[in-house]
């Protein structure tokens, strides 16, 4: 059996977890710069503000409903993920993080089990150990756990946030009550297809003949039929390395100055490097782009990128920003003022599995200087050392207006019992 286990209004939960004068009250959670909303809380739902909402838009919504909005909080957030994480592996070994808030969990050998109590059981221990609710929702197949974790989530009174489909009767009254847009997987042109042909539940998408389901939508939709049938086809995923790591930003005001560009490309560059090796890759490719401003029709537009093939696979600060800052000299324009740079690092290997050049390769201080930086940024603060080609007074930082404390990630902002 799997169970999918879903961490409730997560960031809204998350801010409660300190703030315990939160409970019961309206919560949105703002975007970067405090854009839009990204996370409501229950109250927050039923007051009718949509996600993705405009925050500009609905500030007097906010304030007339005295909604409770912060800016996202994300070291707060990943923190507290990894703890409700740890509690899982508690339970079982096998633990597929899916998401910051949602994590599928195998259980192998629990046949013996009473598995409802034993979900209750981790859901309590959760709640106890991180102050997080969550839902459970359990099945043969991870298709079929989402199922039941939506049973879980939306009958929440009835089934104490845990539901197990663990019967043939179970397993069609679930099918039945589904929408097929709601089926983890049906996306909304493959929703519209399946609605031309009258197909508007789980159910009656399982009743498709295989050939035609294979025909019409690929292997990818047979799979999910099997899995909504109860048969397992999409197994527990190990962590993955990433293929591409991007660090893009929009800037407060329009830029024009190369000197300005220059120093935030090769920021967001060493960012990117620093990525690399904290998951022990390296990159063979960095790709550069500028974009002006799309929402000022009035000024001139342009947007340009570029792909830079580095000489060797590299995960050097010094190497990856060299080459990134070359990129952008070739796409910049100075009749432009630009709002949205960034550098992506592709080309993605292990760092164990870099092809030597015979003539060209990364000169070997390289490696023992960025170990060192990133022990002193680890241990003082992620800023502390930086490359000349940074400018050293200036701290780039997200409008947060609105951003609660770093509870479990800042020594000063740790609760104090008096």
């Amino acid at each position: 059996m799997i169970a999918l286990i879903d961490c409730n209004n997560f960031y809204a939960s998350c801010e409660r977890v300190f703030n315990p004068s939160l409970e019961g009250k309206p919560i949105a959670v703002l975007s970067n710069n405090d854009g839009c909303v990204i996370a409501r809380s229950n109250e927050t739902k039923a007051l009718g503000v949509p996600m993705g909402a405009p925050a500009f838009e609905y500030k007097k919504i906010f304030e007339k409903n005295d909604i409770k909005v912060f800016s996202s909080n994300y070291a707060l957030y990943g923190d507290i993920s990894q703890r409700v994480m740890n509690v899982l592996s508690r339970y079982s070994p096998d633990v597929e993080v899916y998401s910051i808030d949602e994590a599928f969990v195998q259980f192998v050998g629990y046949e013996n089990y009473n598995l409802p109590q034993y979900a209750a059981q981790i859901k309590q221990q959760v709640k106890k150990l991180t102050g997080i609710p969550i839902s459970i929702g359990i099945a043969r197949t991870k298709a079929l756990a989402k199922v039941a974790n939506k049973i879980a989530k939306k009958y929440a009174e009835r089934t104490k946030g845990v539901y197990v489909i663990d019967t043939e009767e179970k397993q069609q009254k679930a099918l039945k009550w589904t929408k097929i847009e709601d089926v983890w997987g049906i996306g909304r042109q493959f929703t519209k297809r399946l609605h031309k042909i009258n197909i508007t539940t789980a159910y009656k998408f399982t009743q498709l003949p295989n050939e035609y389901v294979r025909k019409e939508y690929s292997v990818v939709g047979l799979r999910l039929k099997k899995e909504l049938e109860g048969f397992p086809t999409l197994q527990l995923e190990e962590v993955k390395n990433k293929k591409a790591i991007a660090t893009t930003r929009s800037q407060k005001k329009d830029v024009n100055d190369y000197s300005i560009l220059k120093e935030r490309i090769s920021t967001y560059a060493i960012s990117c490097a620093e990525k690399l090796r904290r998951q022990k890759s390296a990159a063979n490719l960095v790709y550069v782009f500028v974009r002006t401003n799309p929402f000022k029709p009035d000024a001139p537009q342009y947007r340009n990128s570029i792909a830079v093939t580095l000489p060797f696979p590299s995960n050097s600060a010094l190497t990856i920003s060299q080459h990134a800052i070359k990129g952008l000299k070739n796409i910049y324009r100075n009749q432009y003022s630009y709002k949205k740079i960034g550098v992506i690092v592709m080309g993605i290997v292990p760092e164990k599995s870099i092809q030597l050049n015979l003539f060209n390769n990364e000169d070997p201080r390289h490696k023992l200087l960025m170990s060192v930086i990133d022990k002193i940024n680890t241990r003082e603060g992620t800023t502390k050392i930086r490359i000349a080609s940074q400018d050293l007074g200036r701290k780039w930082k997200m409008r947060q207006e609105r951003l609660s404390p770093f509870y479990t990630t800042k020594w000063e902002d740790i609760i104090q019992v008096v």
